[in-house]
């Protein structure tokens, strides 16, 4: 642990060094709404690459995938590091199709009312704000525990300061300030990481390995093992639901409007994936070395149980590293909420002064729930939030193919809602004909196992029904319109 005050000069100065970069970007510059959301046509391909790879890459990469490799076994660690990058993936082959379809778009909910209405891009605009402000606020609460551990400042304090100056500056300059940060902030995140991971992997590279085969000796819960081969179901699911509510992030999509043209989305997005995979690989292989020397009290700071002891130089560049990755995530998560918001929600009736505002008054409540308050039955502490997330990446794995699907011709806008709601009756089903229909409704806001994880039935029921009903009513409604057609003839 550093020394807090030398701990606050480093917070302070790093989130000044952002701050500038933000204002700077759009201070000679008139600003209108769709600048201020979509940066429109403007941005080649590497920043586009720099900006999804940074905006991805949040506080969580220091505890999710260490937590994952702490517990899991090799399939969920690699199902980890799948799952981030294929939403990139993804972005970089759909993302040209939906631009070709609808070239003036800021969200993804833009193009599925031109497609399926409105009623269904109201929806998908809900599902994108509580999984993008879940995530905003739980980067929040992470900044402050990283803070906590590194230098024992009060974790209040750097969530306070970093919520302020990203909202302070992304109210001010929009995505064009948010894709500025996030070119310095990847380039920060990447040279550290490799400079930090180079330090920890040439102390004993044997021991690394070693641990990282070895069971825990000491926590029954934790597999911890990348030997252990036993969890492709769970890695599978990670997949599923990680993808699918990624899809439904609508920074990407405001990176994907911004792009120069489709090459340059394509080849950025393609860039943001190749960064993003060896990363959270390492980081859950980590978490899985952690593991193998033996149990934790706070399994989701297994990466930082190596570093204890670290030169006070090492411990200085996380609170740096820290920083950056929480201000590259927390910038572009607001901006897109208010993108979501003003778009899909308010549909399109916002002003951009009402945008600025919306920015500004997200962050109290963020904060507050960054706290970890217990709110009715829902207590937001790390579980809690767990169980938000599960409930989003389900709506979402039930809607992405229903969506997505429409890039095909043949597919109906009535077929497409149909196919987004029996996603959900099929998750009901599937936990009826597995036990009763209480326990298909119980799946439905909370689809785990036994274990407390994700459920790759539930989630792979939701994806194939949602995806069946689509295709089936379609051609269904395909056929009996020829028909008709044949008839009238």
């Amino acid at each position: 642990m550093i020394e807090t005050n030398f701990g606050y000069i480093l917070l302070l100065g790093t989130l000044g060094f952002f701050g500038y970069i933000g204002f700077q970007a759009v201070s000679d510059k008139e600003l209108d709404s769709d600048t201020y959301l979509a940066a429109r046509g403007t941005q080649s391909w590497q920043v586009i690459g720099l900006s999804l790879f940074a905006s991805g890459m949040g506080i969580w990469i220091l505890f999710g995938p260490s937590e994952v490799g702490y517990y899991g076994g090799f399939w969920d660690v690699v199902g980890y590091a799948l799952s981030a990058s294929t939403p990139f993936l993804l972005l970089a082959y759909v993302g040209p199709m939906i631009r070709d379809k609808l070239p003036d778009g800021v969200t993804l909910a833009d193009y599925v009312r031109s497609r399926i209405g409105r009623e269904m891009q109201l929806y998908v605009g809900i599902i994108s704000v509580v999984y993008m402000f879940t995530f905003l606020f739980a980067e929040f609460t992470a900044i402050g525990k990283a803070m906590v551990i590194l230098t024992g400042m009060n974790p209040l304090i750097p969530m306070v300061a970093v919520a302020g100056v990203t909202a302070a500056y992304t109210a001010y300059g929009g995505l064009p300030a948010s894709i500025r940060t996030d070119r310095w902030q990847a380039w920060i995140v990447l040279w550290l990481i490799i400079a930090l991971l180079l330090i920890l992997f040439a102390a004993d590279i044997g021991s690394l390995i070693a641990d990282a085969k070895a069971y825990n000796p000491e926590d029954a819960w934790s597999i911890g093992s990348m030997s252990y081969m036993d969890s492709f179901a769970s890695g599978l699911a990670l997949v599923i639901a990680i993808t699918a509510a990624e899809m439904f992030s609508q920074g990407n999509w405001q990176r994907a409007y911004a792009s120069k043209d489709n090459e340059a989305l394509k080849k950025g997005a393609l860039l943001a994936a190749g960064l993003v995979l060896p990363l959270v690989l390492v980081m859950g292989i980590l978490g899985t070395v952690a593991a193998g020397q033996g149990a934790l009290a706070d399994p989701s700071a297994a990466f930082f149980s190596l570093i204890v002891g670290a030169s006070p130089l090492l411990l200085a560049a996380f609170v740096v590293l820290g920083v950056a990755l929480v201000c590259s995530s927390a910038d572009t998560l607001q901006n897109a909420v208010v993108a979501s918001i003003t778009r899909d929600i308010a549909d399109g009736k916002m002003k951009l002064s009402h945008a600025r505002i919306a920015t500004i008054a997200l962050i109290p409540v963020a904060l507050y729930l960054a706290t970890g308050p217990t709110i009715g039955p829902l207590t937001f502490d790390a579980l809690g939030v767990f169980e938000i997330f599960l409930f989003a990446d389900l709506l979402a794995t039930a809607t992405v193919l229903p969506v997505l699907l429409t890039l095909w011709d043949r597919v109906n806008s009535k077929a497409s809602l149909a196919g987004a709601i029996c996603g959900l009756l099929s998750v009901i089903a599937y936990g009826a004909f597995t036990a009763d229909i209480s326990t298909g409704l119980g799946y439905i806001v909370s689809p785990t196992n036994e274990w407390g994880l994700a459920n790759l039935h539930v989630f792979l029921a939701a994806l194939i029904g949602s995806g069946a009903v689509t295709i089936g009513v379609s051609l269904l409604l395909d056929e009996k319109q020829e028909s008709a057609t044949d008839e009238s003839e």
